[in-house]
């Protein structure tokens, strides 16, 4: 027994090896330019996050001057030179240069027996934040950031008293102001390290990572390796792999070539290599859903009446008295369909077997004859909002006997009208089901337009650009 276990060990390893070392079946790289659009809504939020900072109650004594300032409140934030850059190999750089903060605050002070009200305006100037996050992949596979670096620093700032007594409390200004921009420095890191830490991860936590399609089949968007961060993109490298649902450990090995983005043109750009696509129609076949019967009034008369006349003799050698029964055809995939991407398009490749069937009112079908049926489909990709769809036409179709190559010859004037059947019953079948679409690993709120469509060798690469439907705050707490 203890033999036994040794010598499958190396198998084990080597199996875990192959797995780990698959490459991905599809990529995502974000570039500088989808970058520049997310700084606008980073700032914003940002400005927000700030916008919230709570001041603590301040007293002190300076002199006979007994003071308490209150009701601290941040009534405008100017982050006028913001920047958000990539930092290679690490993540997100989001730094502030020179801009400003204005702040609304209550006095009371106490001089001998004169006691004074009011409010004072205090400004920020010279506000510098610099903050770098660090991005990983955590162990379900998702994007999240790991932590944050900050530093905040404000040069001067300056207070102006209003009321009877204003102009008698401005020597009062230094010390205040000196305490003010200490507590402040003291309160931007933290809040922008909740805002990343806290907001910024339960969104990223929304997003798909393994998810059902629909009632047959899910998809696995998990990512196999930490970012890569440049200095003009993010790549992120997912599995792209679907599953059927009642198995969901039997998935199809990925032996497809990896996916290559070269482009930073556009804001955004997925890379889906041919495993994606097989391996969704492997989950569909598992599910046992490519099969279908043409039968009644999905029967065309024309070729009821042609498949009667070429299995005439067949009939009448079984029981004449079947002629005057329906004929059906029983579709059914045979194996996955394969799907083939090259520079000139993709296609799908899908063989089945196609039993002729008479239906005897109150008995059993009766099988006329058993064919094979290869068909190849143009398959065309597009995007809608964040989902990605599929649209197939007929391209060859091909039918052959399973019992003889006489029969073969019998069945050519069955291609044409069979190909009719298939493009009218079949086809519209199939699209019912992709043009649905798989929705592209995206927090809601963050939609793709104006996208391209790029056929490679084992691949395909959709390029476009960002469109936010919803403000990065809206989609923060919408999704927490």
């Amino acid at each position: 027994m203890m033999t036994s276990c040794w010598s499958t060990l190396p198998f084990i390893f080597l199996s875990s090896c192959m797995v780990a070392a698959s490459p991905p079946g599809c990529k995502i790289r974000i570039t500088d330019r989808g970058l520049e659009m997310l700084k606008f809504e980073t700032q914003k939020f940002v400005e927000e996050e700030l916008s919230n900072i709570t001041m603590p109650e301040m007293k002190g004594k300076e002199g006979r001057f007994q003071y308490t300032i209150t009701d601290v409140k941040i009534m405008e934030l100017n982050l006028t030179h913001a920047e958000l850059q990539f930092v290679p190999g690490v993540g997100l750089l989001f730094d502030v240069q020179n801009s400003s903060i204005t702040l609304s605050l209550q006095r009371q002070i106490l001089y001998w027996l004169f006691y004074d009200t009011g409010n004072i305006n205090a400004s920020a100037e010279g506000v510098n934040i610099n903050t770098v996050l660090n991005l990983i992949r955590d162990e379900d596979g998702r994007l999240k950031i790991n932590n944050m670096t900050c530093d905040a620093k404000i040069s001067k700032m300056r207070a102006k008293f209003s009321g009877t007594l204003g102009r008698v409390y401005q020597f009062m200004a230094r010390f205040l102001t000196t305490g003010m921009r200490f507590l402040l420095n003291q309160k931007i890191c933290p809040a922008l390290d909740h805002a990343a830490l806290v907001h910024v991860n339960a969104m990223l936590e929304t997003i798909p990572v393994r998810t059902e399609v629909d009632e047959y089949i899910g998809i696995d968007y998990s990512l196999t390796t930490d970012p890569v961060v440049t200095a003009r993109s993010l790549d992120m490298n997912f599995r792209g792999m679907f599953f059927e649902l009642t198995d969901q450990n039997d998935t199809l090995i990925n032996q497809a070539a990896e996916p290559i983005i070269r482009e930073y043109d556009r804001m955004v750009y997925f890379a889906l290599s041919e495993f994606f696509f097989d391996s969704g129609m492997f989950s569909y076949y598992k599910a046992g859903i490519f099969q279908t019967d043409i039968i009644h009034e999905k029967m065309p008369k024309d070729l009821e009446m042609l498949l009667k006349t070429t299995y005439f003799g067949t009939i009448m050698m079984l029981n004449p008295a079947l002629i005057d029964a329906p004929i059906s055809l029983q579709i059914t995939v045979n194996s996955p369909p394969k799907c083939s991407v090259k520079t000139s398009g993709a296609t799908v490749v899908m063989t089945a077997v196609v039993k002729v069937m008479v239906l005897p009112q109150g008995r059993s079908p009766v099988q006329l004859s058993s064919m094979t049926m290869e068909t190849k489909f143009n398959a065309k990709f597009s995007v809608r909002g964040k989902r990605l769809a599929i649209h197939a036409d007929l391209r060859r179709f091909k039918i052959f006997s399973n019992q003889s190559a006489l029969e073969s010859l019998a069945l050519i004037p069955l291609q044409a009208p069979l190909k009719t059947m298939l493009q009218m019953s079949v086809v519209p079948v199939i699209n019912k089901w992709t043009k649905r679409g798989v929705g592209i690993p995206l927090p809601d709120g963050l939609d793709l337009i104006e996208e391209v469509v790029e056929y490679h060798n084992g691949f395909i690469v959709i390029g476009a650009n960002l469109h936010f439907s919803k403000g990065l705050r809206e989609m923060i707490t919408g999704n927490i």
